[in-house]
């Protein structure tokens, strides 16, 4: 929308790039053209803008299939108006000359317009296609029959428009319908992702039993080892048992050994000594055995004589002194 603005008794316009401005005075056109800024009467002037940037108008209307199915068609219509002259004279886009308000609303009669020329060959073409051959390949179609259908409407080339494109988003049919068709592959994807679910649920517990296997392969290795463990401590424990049996039988038999030697060598020393003491006697007897008797005799009675007990008195009378000294005396004259 333009930009008017009050000066005293005078008014100024000031359009913006894509609007274009005409300024009737007296019923002759004074100026006109897009972006223009100027000076005017509001008594004597007579505006009239033209917007002619693109603009977009989305349509959504419903159609009918060859099988009495009821579609909804969603599509957007670009558009512009290519001559403001020609749509400035067909059509009003008259403005206040005090506020710069529109005075009517052209741009709702180019819509329903090209709201009821696109709509027209989208319904002739669904009437002829099925329901399924228009979910899966009429939006090609409907978009081609739209846009030829607009492209060569004269009204809309004597109101000065032009269709830039036409765009089909989308043919749904009701609700319910379409839910009923997207069961199928609903359905399907659905017992897809069960077999992926059943998949890994089978390959969990394929893996928890690989797992399950592998402990209990792990606890008989275990046991295994730690029976190999016990039969090694017992036959170490029989091992040392034996070598002790052994350290004490050898104990023993050098016990045995010693007490034998010593044995043999008492037995030996008191042989020694026997046979010493024999040799002993038997020189004493040799020695003994060449002594005159009164000798030996004296020997025997000083042998004897350091055995006696102690005599504290001696009584020898004459008689046996006598004897004595005649023996005596006698045991030497031999000798002499």
């Amino acid at each position: 929308m333009a930009d008017i603005s009050r000066r005293f008794f005078l008014r100024h316009l000031r359009s913006t790039p894509t609007s274009w401005v005409r300024h009737h005075v007296r019923g002759q056109v004074k100026r006109e053209g897009v972006g223009l800024s100027f000076w005017y009467r509001p008594l004597t002037a007579v505006l009239s803008e033209v917007p002619v940037d693109d603009r977009e108008l989305p349509l959504l209307f419903h159609a009918r299939t060859s099988d009495f199915t009821d579609v909804t068609v969603q599509a957007t219509v670009t558009y512009r108006i290519a001559s403001p002259e020609q749509a400035s004279s067909r059509l009003d886009f008259s403005i206040h000359p005090h506020t710069g308000a529109a005075r009517a609303r052209p741009l709702d009669q180019i819509a329903s317009l090209l709201a009821e020329l696109a709509q027209q060959p989208a319904l002739d073409l669904l009437a002829r296609l099925p329901l399924a051959e228009a979910l899966t390949a009429g939006i090609s179609p409907v978009r081609e029959a739209v846009s030829a259908a607009l492209a060569a409407d004269a009204r809309l080339t004597d109101l000065g428009v032009a269709v830039v494109s036409a765009r089909v988003v989308a043919i749904r049919p009701e609700p319910e319908l379409e839910r009923a068709l997207q069961t199928p592959t609903r359905e399907s994807v659905q017992a897809e992702a069960d077999r992926a679910t059943y998949a890994r649920r089978a390959q969990a517990v394929e893996q928890e039993r690989a797992i399950a296997e592998n402990e209990l392969q792990n606890k008989i290795e275990l046991a295994r080892r730690e029976q190999q463990l016990v039969e090694q401590h017992g036959t170490n424990t029989r091992r040392q048992a034996e070598l002790d049996a052994a350290a004490q039988l050898a104990t023993a038999q050098g016990e045995a050994e010693r007490e034998r030697v010593l044995a043999d060598a008492k037995a030996n020393g008191v042989r020694v000594i026997g046979l010493a003491e024999a040799d002993k006697e038997v020189a004493r007897v040799g020695a003994y055995r060449d002594l005159p008797p009164g000798v030996l005799q004296a020997l025997t009675v000083q042998r004897f004589a350091g055995r006696l007990p102690d005599i504290q008195a001696l009584t020898i009378t004459p008689d046996v002194l006598s004897q004595l000294l005649a023996k005596l005396a006698g045991a030497r004259t031999p000798d002499e």
